[in-house]
């Protein structure tokens, strides 16, 4: 049945395209085209939206150029921290070098100290000793003097009597009448 709807058709006479004061279809989506393009011309629609990428692109370069100076900024801030960590690591090593030498200069002022004292008490000990010497010295000089004075009494009353005492004691008055 198919075929038979196509075949009758095929002998039929072929039909005109609609058209209006002589245009097709197409012709006149083709003129309403122009036309809406005079009118956007007209209109100065490409003005307007040039003015409005100009807007846009004056804003990209401000923000553009806002950036720039943002990272310039940021740059010479980085080099600012960066000549203060610097600094402050060259402050860092002084005070760590005049810290040594500080406690090289107290570790060699205990070591004076600590041999200076070690010097007064050897000194002091020194002392000690040289006076419990002469104590003792004296002491042996005391006890022997004690014992030679004891030892010379006991000698002189075995050997010397009454009489011996007397030419003793008259040869002692001559002697100073000599004098």
């Amino acid at each position: 049945m198919a075929e038979h709807a196509t075949t009758s058709h095929v002998g039929a006479p072929e039909h005109a395209e609609p058209t209006a004061f002589g245009l097709a279809a197409p012709q006149w989506i083709a003129l309403a085209m122009v036309v809406v393009f005079a009118i956007l011309l007209w209109k100065r629609v490409p003005a307007l939206i040039g003015s409005a990428l100009d807007k846009k692109i004056a804003g990209i370069r401000a923000q553009l150029d806002e950036a720039a100076q943002l990272r310039s900024e940021a740059e010479a801030l980085k080099a600012e921290y960066e000549a203060k960590a610097a600094q402050a690591d060259a402050e860092a090593a002084t005070m760590l070098e005049r810290a040594r030498t500080e406690a090289d200069g107290i570790v060699k002022q205990a070591e004076a100290d600590a041999a200076a004292l070690v010097e007064r008490r050897a000194r002091m000990a020194e002392d000690k000793i040289a006076a419990a010497e002469r104590a003792a010295l004296e002491e042996v000089r005391a006890k022997a003097a004690a014992a030679a004075t004891a030892a010379a009494e006991s000698l002189i009353r075995s050997k010397v009597d009454a009489g011996a005492d007397r030419k003793m004691v008259d040869a002692a008055i001559a002697g100073l009448a000599r004098r």
